[in-house]
């Protein structure tokens, strides 16, 4: 009975804690399998975002396939998003419509599912998407069917819009705000400690993108999302630009967040690989070591 009381006081001063800041809807986007196999019976269309190796080897049955290098260009950097008219063309490949209600799978820890989402989001997908949690694997484990081989799907016809501004930030947007410094602008990085202490944007917040994933790959829950990010400092009300070498990782971040009821955010889509290059300041964080004397060393 104690444990049970201590367990509930807890939970409540968890969520307490996030109860004065105001957050969008939670729970959009990500989907788990049982969900997703839900969906699928209401008509949602299901979107391979493997290799196109890996997804002839295996993938859902029934899913169509768009790879990474179908919706990105090497123009200013490599895995620059593509223009519209490509990623029409590799929708239209896979069966879609800009109306299509879709979830987009991955077996990469949902990196590739979740640029997939932000590109179609982008040029203005009108239809729902969802990102599943665990990707192909969470679906083997439901006891989804699983084929191999080409799919034969039916031509789609897919019209972009016009890219959306509210979702992107360019390489002048960061240089601005390194000269003036907003407080309620955040920039994220979400490479690892390894390239964080290497070097990093000015002012950039450091939050490695697998702190959003279980060991598994599967996202972590919303409220876990929202203390992870209030503790950093970040809060929806900001405007949140996410880099890492080549903003694929940023996307999983950018998902997590809109997840966990942040809106305000941006892919800076040029990342490290623009930034490093550009002559741009470049901040260099020291690392914080503990010194162990020789009464504290129990190894």
């Amino acid at each position: 009975m104690k444990r049970f009381f201590l367990l509930a006081t807890v939970v409540l001063l968890v969520l307490s804690s996030c109860s004065f800041t105001k957050y969008e809807e939670t729970g959009t986007l990500i989907v788990d399998s049982k969900e997703a196999v839900e969906l699928i019976d209401e008509g949602y269309l299901l979107l391979d975002a493997q290799k196109k190796t890996s997804w002839l080897k295996e993938h859902a049955a029934g899913a169509a396939n768009i790879e990474r290098k179908q919706i990105m260009i090497s123009d200013p950097v490599p895995n620059s998003v593509a223009p519209s008219s490509v990623i029409a063309e590799a929708a239209e490949m896979a069966g879609l419509t800009e109306n299509s209600d879709i979830i987009i799978y991955d077996d990469n820890k949902n990196m590739d599912a979740t640029r997939l989402y932000w590109t179609l989001t982008y040029y203005g997908h009108k239809g729902d998407i969802k990102i599943l949690s665990g990707g192909l694997s969470a679906l083997k484990e439901r006891g989804m069917e699983i084929a191999s081989g080409e799919e034969s799907t039916a031509m789609g016809k897919y019209t972009a819009s016009g890219a959306d501004d509210s979702v992107i930030a360019l390489i002048d947007e960061l240089s601005q705000l390194i000269d003036n410094p907003d407080e309620q602008k955040v920039i994220l990085d979400v490479r690892t400690d390894e390239e964080y202490f290497a070097g990093t944007i000015p002012g950039s917040i450091h939050i490695n993108h697998e702190e959003n994933l279980f060991s598994d790959g599967s996202f972590k829950p919303v409220q876990h999302i929202k203390i992870l990010y209030k503790e950093a400092g970040i809060l929806p009300d900001d405007e949140i630009i996410i880099y890492c070498k080549s903003s694929v990782r940023a996307a999983n971040s950018y998902a997590a967040l809109y997840n966990g009821g942040y809106r305000n955010l941006k892919i800076y889509d040029g990342a490290w690989l623009e930034w490093s290059k550009s002559g741009e300041a470049i901040y260099t964080p020291e690392r914080e070591f503990t010194v162990i004397t020789a009464s504290q060393d129990n190894s």
